[in-house]
């Protein structure tokens, strides 16, 4: 049994040494109007899909968190097995359950990491869940340790759960991954970094969400360099910022996966005539990539698009809405810009925000295709800029 998680665990790792594109999938997407399911994932677009997300109980067992629609009992819709089951089309794909995530904070997280006996509770009925779906890792998402409701010690104890939990996951030939701050702040307070890295297989930097509503401005929530009027700590508001600073601190470069937002982050503006970067406005409501390309596509003599000076990436705005988004271009540029720094490969949040039904472009899945090619090294995209 050793032997055959040895193999497994070694094919895994190779996996892991060449390019990845890692992709989250919104369980949740299943219940929208325009419905998202599991038939609806490309199984060879992705290296590693990973479901969003189980959660745990105040006991510290793993907890799941629809299981009508993630389980297959009293008529459930079986999303875990046919989520896993997509290894059958591509059996190079690995399925990682997500565990946590925005909306679960970090009070139950906290407490469990801070007990021996809590730690072991969760990661018993996590492998227990894993195994009993044919899931091939977990990726531990507590967003953020010691804030929102954590606790100082939070920073010390990650590494302890992290440590029992990627023992327990490489015994039996599976991969830990985490989904990480891109703030400087928040890592400083949060993470030990050697320790994680010495755990971790794959470690996946939120960068986007960097501005939104709390902001009273306009600016690009994922800008891969500063803008030329970034003073303070926006400064450090920034991929190229993000990346470099979790290397600095001692996470390998090859274990580092860049992320990248499908979707807008939203502002009305104070004054509709005033629509550079730090320009007055109140956060709004965003837009999933789909429908905001289509909503360009439809309309192209009502938004204005730009792209601000010494930035890669587009802004749209009509009348009062000023939208910042991702296109063809940016993602492709992020994707080099990945590749040269010797990332381990880039991901999305998430692929189900895609132009999965190829509306806006000649192909579906377009940015994450995008990102592939050129991380890979392709030029096809270089032979044809669609926006």
């Amino acid at each position: 049994m050793r032997f055959l998680a040895a193999l497994v665990m070694l094919a895994l790792s190779l996996s892991l040494t060449e390019s990845v594109m890692v992709c989250y999938v919104e369980s949740w997407a299943a219940h929208r109007h325009e419905k998202f399911d599991v038939e609806d994932i490309d199984p060879n677009l992705c290296t590693h899909l990973l479901f969003a997300f189980a959660g745990i109980t105040s006991d510290g067992e793993i907890s799941v968190l629809d299981p009508q629609h993630e389980l297959c009992d009293n008529g459930g819709d079986c999303a875990f097995d046919r989520f896993t089951a997509l290894k059958k089309q591509n059996p190079e794909l690995v399925t990682i359950l997500s565990v946590g995530g925005w909306a679960e904070g970090s009070e139950k997280y906290s407490k469990m990491a801070a007990d021996p006996a809590m730690r072991k509770v969760f990661i018993s009925t996590s492998m227990a869940l894993l195994k009993e779906h044919d899931f091939d890792g977990i990726d531990m998402d507590w967003e953020f340790p010691t804030q929102r409701n954590g606790m100082p010690e939070d920073k010390e104890n990650f590494v302890t759960l992290m440590g029992e939990l990627a023992d327990a996951l490489h015994a039996e030939g599976m991969i830990l991954t985490a989904a990480v701050s891109p703030s400087k702040y928040t890592i400083d307070d949060a993470y030990d970094v050697p320790g994680l890295a010495e755990h971790l297989d794959l470690l996946n930097v939120m960068t986007y969400n960097l501005h939104g509503d709390w902001d009273n401005y306009v600016h690009h929530q994922s800008g891969l360099y500063p803008y030329k009027d970034d003073t303070g700590n926006n400064k450090y508001l920034n991929n190229d910022f993000a990346i470099n600073y979790w290397i600095e601190l001692g996470m390998p470069s090859n274990k580092i996966v860049m992320g990248m937002p499908l979707y807008t982050a939203c502002w009305t503006l104070d004054d509709p005539s005033q629509t550079d970067y730090y320009s007055p406005a109140e956060g709004t409501y965003s837009f999933n990539y789909y429908e905001f390309c289509y909503n360009l596509k439809m309309h192209p003599d009502v938004w204005v698009i730009k792209t601000a000076e010494g930035m890669n990436e587009p802004y749209a705005y009509y009348e009062k809405l000023w939208c910042c988004y991702e296109n063809h271009t940016s993602v492709a540029i992020k994707a080099n810009y990945a590749k040269e720094h010797n990332l381990a490969g880039m991901m999305v949040w998430s692929l189900d925000l895609d132009d999965y039904q190829g509306k806006c472009h000649d192909r579906n899945f377009d940015l994450i295709r995008t990102m592939v090619e050129n991380f890979s090294g392709s030029d096809e995209v270089q032979k044809s800029q669609r926006r």
